[in-house]
């Protein structure tokens, strides 16, 4: 599983960055100078609570996961 929202994870955050919470609980991470997202901290390149799973023999930013019709699938 991905890992858990921490305060070390926010206090962290380059000074440029911000994060945000989907509906879900699925937390991004917001590049205010780039106008950009990701579901990966731009420090540690860890995914946070994103209700995938990572495992070990996927390459590095990759997380297992399943469509709503159960069908699996890869996020990067």
């Amino acid at each position: 599983m991905a890992a858990d929202l921490q305060p070390e994870w926010i206090s962290c955050l380059p000074s440029s960055w911000s994060y945000g919470v989907t509906r879900d609980g699925r937390v991004f991470f917001i590049n205010e100078e780039a106008k950009s997202t990701t579901w990966l901290h731009p420090v540690s390149g860890e995914a946070v609570i994103t209700g995938h799973r990572k495992t070990p023999d996927l390459p590095t930013g990759w997380e297992e996961g399943y469509t709503f019709e159960g069908a699996r699938c890869f996020i990067k």
